[in-house]
């Protein structure tokens, strides 16, 4: 293990002894954070993971009790790890929800909450961990985007809009805070197959008979599940992850995804506006 910003904490009986890298990761109650979690803390590190209810005991991971809709919550876990191992090396943030229907008919609370847990929450808890890492002069940000933050996904529009959010958040942040030796790191996973969907259709609008977004929706969420069914294990995004943490010279975005899902945002960088669209559109049978 590497000591932080390559200085040894103390020394006693037998010379250095080497820091364990305290990481704070948030949503580990299942998919990427449960395994990457995990995988952390069976690699050596000292590993804080946040669920909203139920922590688990007899785990490598210390669970802590956290809602990012709420700044009380936020305050209390933050303080708590600070107590315990005076510092956060890494915070990854990695929790969010995930909201689908018609952009015109999706219900506001779900627009407000999927803001509020994605994008805000996030905001909330990095504002919260960066004076302990301006005070360490040093830190690693790990900011969970989606390949739906750089391209608008039909009926995804405000799943979207939250990683667009923390895509612009990210790219400003990590200039402010380049100063105290803080890197900021986007990951923008393709489909893997998740709890996304379940979780999903609790917050889909409710398309009844009289929705003219109806019928196109009903299509259009079908090739949705297909692909998330048909993803990627998580555990390969948190191997993923673990070696992003290990890496001494990170870059600033992983795109963590297929083939085809790579050349869809090589292709959307390339490729004219409409075109683009036009592929989309036929991916999504609209």
């Amino acid at each position: 293990m590497e000591y932080f910003n390559n200085q040894p904490p103390y020394r006693g009986v037998g010379g250095p002894k080497v820091m364990k890298k305290v990481i704070l990761i948030t949503g580990v109650s299942s998919g990427f954070g449960k395994e990457t979690s995990r995988l952390l803390a069976e690699n050596g590190y000292k590993v804080y993971g946040t669920v909203r209810k139920n922590p688990l005991s007899d785990t490598p991971v210390h669970h802590l009790i956290m809602d990012l809709t709420g700044s009380e919550s936020i305050r209390t876990a933050v303080s708590t790890v600070i107590e315990k191992e005076g510092r956060i090396d890494i915070l990854i943030n990695n929790a969010g929800m995930h909201t689908g229907g018609p952009a015109e008919t999706s219900p506001m609370e779900n627009i407000r909450l999927q803001m509020e847990t994605s994008f805000l929450g996030m905001v909330s808890l990095t504002r919260e961990v960066l004076p302990h890492m301006r005070n360490q002069v040093g830190g690693t940000i790990i900011n969970f985007s989606s390949i739906g933050g750089v391209m608008g996904l039909p009926f995804q529009s405000y799943y979207s809009a939250s990683k667009f959010a923390i895509e612009g958040f990210s790219e400003a942040l990590r200039m402010e805070v380049n100063q105290f030796n803080i890197k900021v790191i986007l990951i923008n996973p393709g489909d893997f197959h998740t709890s996304n969907s379940a979780n999903r259709r609790n917050y889909l609008a409710p398309t009844g008979p009289d929705d003219p977004y109806r019928e196109q929706f009903e299509k259009t969420l079908n090739v949705i599940e297909k692909d998330e069914a048909n993803g990627w294990p998580p555990d390969l995004l948190a191997k993923k992850i673990v070696r992003i943490v290990e890496c001494g010279y990170p870059k600033q975005r992983y795109i963590i995804g297929s083939f085809e899902q790579k050349l869809a945002v090589a292709l959307k960088n390339l490729l004219p506006g409409k075109l683009f669209r036009l592929i989309l559109q036929g991916h999504y049978k609209i």
